[in-house]
């Protein structure tokens, strides 16, 4: 148990004299850095912040320096108190704003992190300060906890905490009869109460300033989906993190309506009509000026519309293929199947395993000025200069077949279709690569092999797929490990054999572990990479492709000429440290043996 030191005589601030006198005396600071410190004014700055900035090396530890966690650490150890990371993902911000006002707050530089019924949590950056606890406590009716913080995320969370709770009693106080349980006129449960009813306004300020502060936030936490989820009386706010849905904020019912009419504003889309699902698009810059790309979707519900927001990081089409995942002999054979000219070369996996980001990254490095890229899609998914892009439109019988007869009479090179879904596109798709054009496109299949045999069971004969498909890539995303706190760890030896079957690879010596730390707000994991699975059509594969095609040989003799299973490529990836055994197995299907 760490020791507390005895509470100060006199001003109980933290005093930057103070504090560099203690951590000479602990051994954390030379002399001559405690010299040089000796006198100097930092005015209003707190003693920990300057210190930080200054990176001084720690005494104790050689090659570190006394930043922020060492900081905190040692203070913690000499007082007592829990060091505490502000993880705004686990916060309730309603709550929170709730226990204390924001003069309280910001009067005595604390901040309430946690609410429970038998204690409060409050964070501080001085830890001799109590003159404000006794007055919680009476107000709270329940004890205090006092934990340390970095004074930094103190300031800017009570910023950010109070004025979202703000904003969000100021709109539901001027929802009027909406803000009550049943008061949405598109909730399924409604009561009926005559002559009160009244839908908070989209462009509130409040709710303006509601939309500004979740877009912000979904991009400072690299969220890659916004879910905004209405419910009977509160809305739930979500956020996809890492291919994780994560519970970030929940709003009366009138506020998360008006927050989904105002985004459908924004991405010009229909207000009025709640009763059928629509799409739309917006584009916006984040805090640090670069430009994001959001689609919108909306669906009705039980008890009002449900809107998702994917954002799309045009950075990420910026990307190398070995920056996305794509290496070594996995990237010479795509290589092979889409600088072939001519053909089909699909891409399969479920939603969100980054099938958009190859194709989009692809067609970049093939769309020079010597050729004509063009693409129908179901919606663009990503508006990009360098292609001639064409959206289906149903209402007027634009499918994705209509599109791809109206792309031939264009006089492409290249041609991308969103997703092949019908016969009717498949033969158009077939057509096209038949007359000498380079067809990329999608398909929802578990793997490469069942891709053949999905084109089968949508009509195309055999001897097409033959002529035809150059190549198909499966794709899954897979959580890294977070290279700032992961550990190694032996395998796990029948784990390994289960991961690698049918054909085992060797026994890595060590692997790594997620451990968890506040770059990673504890998951262990810091973002995605993938992992393929790709097929080229050889003249030996296409021999096998016949009316009645066995996807089982087609993996066994791909697998004899090279191609790697999902879960062998996630395999190389856990030997190398990046991901983990379970990582993989969660995403990956198993191989037939």
């Amino acid at each position: 148990m760490s020791r507390q030191e005895a509470h100060p005589q006199g001003d109980p601030r933290l005093r930057l004299e103070q504090v560099v006198a203690d951590l000479h005396r602990d051994g954390r600071l030379s002399a001559a850095d405690s010299r040089r410190l000796a006198g100097v004014n930092v005015g209003s700055v707190h003693p920990l912040v300057f210190l930080a900035e200054q990176k001084l090396p720690d005494a104790a530890r050689p090659g570190s320096t006394l930043d922020m966690p060492a900081l905190l650490a040692w203070l913690g150890e000499r007082t007592g108190q829990q060091v505490y990371e502000i993880d705004p993902l686990k916060i309730n911000v309603g709550e929170v704003a709730e226990v204390m006002s924001r003069a309280f707050a910001e009067r005595h530089r604390i901040l309430a992190v946690e609410v429970h019924p038998d204690e409060v949590v409050v964070a501080n950056a001085e830890p001799w300060r109590r003159d404000w606890q006794d007055n919680l406590e009476h107000v709270a009716r329940r004890p205090v906890r006092c934990v340390l913080a970095d004074p930094r995320a103190i300031h800017r969370y009570t910023e950010e905490f109070y004025t979202m709770a703000r904003s969000v009693r100021g709109a539901g106080a001027g929802a009027g009869a909406a803000a009550r349980p049943g008061g949405n006129v598109t909730n399924l449960e409604q009561m009926l109460e005559l002559g009160s009813m009244k839908e908070l306004d989209a462009n509130d300020q409040h709710v303006v300033s509601i939309v500004d502060w979740l877009l912000q936030y979904a991009f400072e936490q690299r969220a890659s989906d916004i879910h905004v989820e209405p419910r009977r009386e509160l809305g739930y706010v979500r956020f996809r993190i890492d291919g994780v849905l994560h519970t970030v904020y929940q709003l009366p019912a009138a506020v998360c309506a008006a927050m989904t009419s105002r985004i459908k504003i924004l991405g010009r889309m229909d207000v009025a009509e709640k009763r059928r699902p629509q799409d739309g698009r917006l584009k916006t810059r984040t805090p640090g000026g670069g430009e994001i790309e959001l689609r919108l979707s909306t669906l009705p519900t039980a008890f009002g519309e449900k809107l998702v927001m994917r954002i799309f990081d045009p950075e990420v089409l910026q990307k190398s293929f070995e920056e996305l995942g794509l290496a070594d002999e996995d990237l010479a054979r795509w290589h092979a199947m889409t600088d072939s000219g001519n053909g089909i070369v699909l891409v399969t996996g479920p939603t969100g395993s980054g099938k958009t980001t190859t194709l989009y990254s692809t067609l970049r490095q093939l769309a020079t000025d010597e050729v004509n890229v063009c693409t129908i899609e179901d919606p663009i998914e990503m508006v990009e200069p360098a292609f001639n892009q064409m959206q289906v439109n149903h209402s007027i019988d634009l499918d994705f077949s209509t599109g791809v007869r109206t792309l031939l009479r264009q006089d492409p090179d290249i041609i991308m279709v969103g997703e092949i879904r019908d016969l009717e596109t498949a033969e158009m798709a077939v057509q096209a690569a038949l007359t000498g054009h380079l067809v990329l496109s999608t398909l929802h299949t578990n793997d490469s092999p069942s891709s053949l045999s999905r084109l089968l069971e949508l009509g195309v004969p055999a001897y097409l797929i033959r002529a035809t498909v150059r190549g198909i890539m499966s794709q899954r995303l897979v959580r890294i490990l977070c290279p700032d706190c992961k550990a190694p760890a032996k395998p796990d030896p029948e784990a390994w054999r289960e991961l690698t079957a049918p054909r085992e690879m060797p026994l890595p010596g060590t692997i790594a572990r997620p451990v968890g730390c506040k770059q990673c707000r504890g998951t262990g994991y810091r973002g995605r990479r993938g992992i393929y699975e790709v097929l080229v059509m050889s003249p030996a594969l296409q021999h096998l492709v016949t009316s009645r095609l066995d996807s089982g040989k087609i993996r066994h003799a791909a697998m004899d000429e090279g191609m790697q299973s999902l879960r062998m490529s996630g395999a190389a990836r856990v030997a190398r440290g990046e991901t983990t055994i379970e990582e993989v197995m969660r995403v990956a299907p198993a191989v037939e043996r």
